[in-house]
C-alpha cells in the first residue's frame, strides 16, 4: 500500500472528505491547492481566494500541510486554447475532460511526485480495480455522481498513481462525514460552470475572446425567423436563449437548435422537443482513447453516454479507419460535435472519443 499520498484540494467538500478518509486509513497525507485561472481573477468572478480559505481551514482541522501551486499558464496553453479553437470552429467542447487529463493527472501528478508522493488522490466519484496487472476504471457507487465520464482520457500510468477515496460512498454520506467533523464547507454548493473558471454569463465571457459574427436564424425550410449573435454561443439541442418564441410557428411549442451551418453562418432551429432534426441513431467519433487497450474485435456491443448524467445507452461500435461509428438501439437527443462519447461494459469505463459528425 502506498503510504505517501497528496490530495488535490479544491476547497470543496469532496476533496476535503477524500483527505479525511485517507488520513483515517493511516496514509501520510499532504494536500495541494491548484490555482489555474487568472485572466479576470477578481472578487466578482473568481472564488479562488474563498476556495483556498476553505481548503486551508479543512487542512488546519485535520493537521495536514497545504501546498499551493499555480498552473494558470499550463491551463491556458493546454486547455483553454483548445476550448476557444473548438468554439471558433462551431463545436461544443467539454473542458472538464481535458482539465482532468492535462492539469489534474499530468501537471498536478508530476508536481506531487516531485514532492515524493507515491500516489495522488482526488475527490472524484469513481473506482479503480487492479486485475491482471491492469488498472480498470469503474463507476462510482453513487449513480447520480459517478464521474468516470470525465476520466476516460486517463491511461495506465495515471491510474496506477491514483486513489479515488469516494468511489464507494454517496454524496449524501460525504456531506454527513464533513458535517460530523465540523468542516466549514460541509454544505458548500457543488462547483459548476467552466472547469477552473467557474460560473459566469457564458456569452459575455466568450465575447472577450471570440468576436461575434451575427447571422440569420432559419427554420429547416429556410424561413428567416430571427437573428443570432454568433454560432459559437449556441449548442445543439439548446432551447433557452434563442430569442424565438412559440408564436413564430404553427403551435406554441418551444424552438430548439437542430443544426449550425457554418458556411452560411445560419442557426437552424426546429419546433418541438420531438423535432426529427434533434435525434440521431448513428454518430461517428475520433480522437479515440482506450484506458487499457483497443478492443481486439470490431464491431462490438457495449453501452455509451454522449453526455454526463445520461443513462447508459446500448450501442454497436464499428471501426472505420481512425474513427468509430456508433449505432444506438434508441434515438439519441442532440448528439453534439466536440462533446465526448464514453464507452462502458457493465460498470467499467473502456474509454471514449470526441463526437465528430452526426
Amino acid at each position: 500500500m502506498a503510504k505517501d499520498v497528496i490530495v488535490g484540494m479544491s476547497g470543496g467538500v469532496d476533496s476535503a472528505v477524500a483527505a479525511f478518509l485517507l488520513k483515517e486509513q493511516s496514509y501520510n497525507v499532504q494536500c495541494v491547492f491548484m490555482k489555474n485561472w487568472e485572466d479576470d481573477d477578481d472578487e466578482f468572478y473568481c472564488s479562488s481566494e474563498e476556495d483556498y480559505s476553505d481548503a486551508l481551514q479543512v487542512c488546519d482541522l485535520l493537521n495536514l500541510p497545504l501546498h499551493s501551486v499555480n498552473f494558470s499558464k499550463e491551463y491556458r496553453e493546454n486547455v483553454f486554447s483548445y476550448f476557444l479553437t473548438e468554439y471558433k470552429s462551431g463545436r461544443t467542447p467539454n473542458p472538464d475532460v481535458l482539465c482532468n487529463k492535462e492539469i489534474k493527472f499530468k501537471f498536478f501528478l508530476d508536481y506531487a511526485l516531485k514532492l515524493s508522493a507515491e500516489k495522488i488522490a482526488t475527490g472524484h466519484y469513481a473506482k479503480l480495480k487492479k486485475q491482471n496487472d491492469y488498472y480498470h476504471l469503474m463507476k462510482g457507487v453513487d449513480e447520480n455522481k459517478d464521474q468516470s465520464y470525465f476520466l476516460y482520457l486517463l491511461g495506465q500510468k495515471e491510474l496506477s498513481k491514483t486513489i479515488f477515496p469516494l468511489g464507494d460512498i454517496t454524496k449524501d454520506e460525504v456531506r454527513k462525514i464533513a458535517e460530523q467533523n465540523n468542516f466549514p464547507n460541509h454544505d458548500k454548493k457543488d462547483s459548476t460552470g467552466i472547469c477552473f473558471i467557474g460560473e459566469r454569463d457564458f456569452k459575455t465571457f466568450l465575447q472577450q475572446y471570440l468576436p461575434a459574427q451575427p447571422g440569420n436564424i432559419v427554420t429547416p425550410e429556410g424561413k428567416i425567423v430571427g437573428k443570432h449573435d454568433g454560432l459559437m454561443y449556441y449548442t445543439l439541442g439548446q432551447r433557452k436563449g434563442i430569442g424565438v418564441g412559440g408564436g413564430h410557428g404553427k403551435t406554441e411549442e418551444a424552438w430548439y437548435v437542430v443544426e449550425k451551418n457554418l458556411d452560411r453562418n445560419q442557426l437552424i432551429i426546429g419546433q418541438g422537443h420531438d423535432h426529427p432534426g434533434l435525434y440521431r441513431t448513428e454518430i461517428t467519433a475520433g480522437q479515440l482513447h482506450w484506458i487499457i487497450e483497443e478492443p481486439d474485435a470490431f464491431p462490438f456491443q457495449c453501452s455509451a453516454k454522449i453526455r454526463y448524467r445520461q443513462k447508459d445507452q446500448v450501442c454497436m461500435v464499428e471501426k472505420k479507419k481512425s474513427l468509430v461509428s456508433i449505432t444506438f438501439e434508441e434515438k439519441q437527443f442532440a448528439p453534439t460535435p466536440g462533446q465526448s462519447v464514453v464507452f462502458y461494459k457493465d460498470n467499467e469505463c473502456l474509454g471514449g472519443g470526441i463526437i465528430e459528425s452526426i
